[in-house]
Formats: C-alpha cells, structure tokens, sequence
C-alpha cells in the first residue's frame, strides 16, 4: 500500500548518487555503500524499526493515491503497519525533508518506470513531497501511460512511467507480442536524472491476468516460454538499452527485481495472521 512505500522510497532516493554501468549486463547493487564519516555503511544490511512518529504523510488527505493502494480508505482497522523505518545496522538514514530535497534537486527529473510497484512510490513521494510544501504551486499531467508532477517554483519533475516488462508489447493482428528485444518505449527515459525501474510479477501471470498472446525475439514467435528465461533476456535488453542510451555523467539509475509476495502467514509460520 502507498503509505508503506514511503520508506522504499526514502532509500532509493537516499542511493541516488549510484548508478548502473557496464557491458550489457545487470549490475549488482548489494554491496552499494555510503560513506558515514571515516566508516562505510552498507545500506541493505539493517532492520525495520518503530517509528512512533511515521507515516510521513496521510495517505487518506493526499488526493494523488488511487483508491486502490490506500489500505486505510479500503477498511484496514489498524494503523501500526505505517510506523516503521528501515534502520541500517551501520548507520542512520537521515529523516526525509520534502523541502530540502525540492531544493537539493532544483531543476531535476525524476522517474519512476515499472508496474504497480513503481506507481506506488511515485504516489508516496509526491505526497511526501506536496505535504512538506502544501502551499507550493504544482501540475500534475496524466498523458496516457505517462504522469508527471511538477514544481514550477523548483523546477522538479516526479514522473511515472508505465511498463510492466520495461520492454515492448505491441498490437498485432495476430494478437498481442511481447518483444524482448524490443523497446521503443525507452525515448521516454532519455534526458531524465534518475530513473527508477522495476518489473517482475507481470512475467508470471496467465491465463486472462496474462497481458500478451506471443512472445517475439527477433524473428521467431513463440505461443510460451520458460518465464524466467524471457525475463533474463528482457532484462538483458533494458541493460543494454541503459549501457547505450544513459549518459552516466549526468544521469542515475536504479533497478529492483524480484520482491517477494507474502499472501499467505504460514509462509512465516504465523498462524494466526489473516488478510483483511
């Protein structure tokens, strides 16, 4: 739900100065770290901690959150779920600051590209965002599968851009062809300061949530395939695509692969833990 994403997004932007580069292929960002002092700090090694304080804004007050990704507006009782921060083991994140970010990132672009995931921190940090200035002019511009929120007075673009593969998927007559090695889609990305991908639970659906009828690499159609095989190489596309097209002097970017589902509590012997 869009208030837990707050703190996803709060790392990410707190990784900005990261970057992907190489020779076509997925870099790793495991061991990414962050100078603290004379110390190192890996970033991913820590714990979710309670935050009496949190959430940093109120989804159900904040107008940019579809309905579907507000749990509180969508009946959930309980609010506790909202007070955690993501603690590192070797140091503190600073507490985010809307308005010293806004002009940290004066004259910047920012760009969410992905499935839901992505949407829903693009829905957390502009509303982060609108409420540590509320009275700041803004826009907000939906143009098909591309939103943007601005700040005319700083000059900061937050955009979402949506894909579920990150590469193609095209109407044909012969139905709808997801392209591996495909992505026009990516003159959406060019020029922007940061770009922020994700893809991963779209490659697993069939049957009607399936939103493809062939898969396409280069000349040859199939009806299926192994799913992690089209995703390794669907992968390895936008990889290249970055390598290609991303200017590193200037731009910064971000990929989160798998997340993991916790539908059901006995997955982590809970019993007692139901879905509302």
């Amino acid at each position: 739900m869009a208030n837990f994403s707050i703190c996803t997004v709060v790392m990410v932007l707190s990784l900005l100065y990261y970057h992907v580069h190489g020779d076509g292929h997925l870099q790793h960002f495991s061991k990414a770290k962050r100078e603290v002092g004379n110390e190192g700090c890996d970033l991913f090694q820590g714990r979710w901690v309670s935050e009496v304080s949190y959430p940093l804004y109120n989804s159900s007050q904040c107008s940019f959150v579809e309905r579907e990704f507000t749990c509180i507006q969508n009946g959930r009782p309980d609010q506790f779920y909202l007070k955690f921060r993501w603690q590192p083991t070797a140091c503190s994140l600073t507490r985010f600051n809307g308005g010293d970010f806004l002009k940290r990132y004066r004259g910047k672009s920012i760009m969410f590209v992905g499935d839901s995931l992505s949407l829903n921190q693009w829905q957390s940090l502009t509303c982060m965002l609108h409420t540590a200035v509320p009275d700041a002019d803004y826009t907000l511009v939906r143009a098909g599968d591309l939103s943007t929120f601005t700040f005319p007075e700083y000059n900061v673009k937050v955009m979402f851009s949506r894909n579920a593969f990150l590469v193609d998927t095209i109407a044909t007559t012969a139905g709808r062809v997801l392209k591996l090695d495909s992505i026009e889609s990516g003159k959406l990305w060019k020029g922007i300061d940061f770009l922020i991908f994700n893809t991963w639970h779209w490659w697993l659906h069939t049957g009607r949530k399936q939103p493809w009828d062939l898969i396409q690499e280069g000349n040859v159609t199939y009806k299926d395939m192994d799913r992690l095989v089209a995703y390794e190489k669907g992968l390895n596309t936008w990889a290249k695509w970055v390598d290609t097209n991303v200017d590193q002097t200037k731009t910064r970017v971000f990929f989160q692969g798998v997340s993991p589902d916790h539908n059901n509590a006995t997955d982590w012997r809970d019993s007692d833990c139901k879905n509302l």
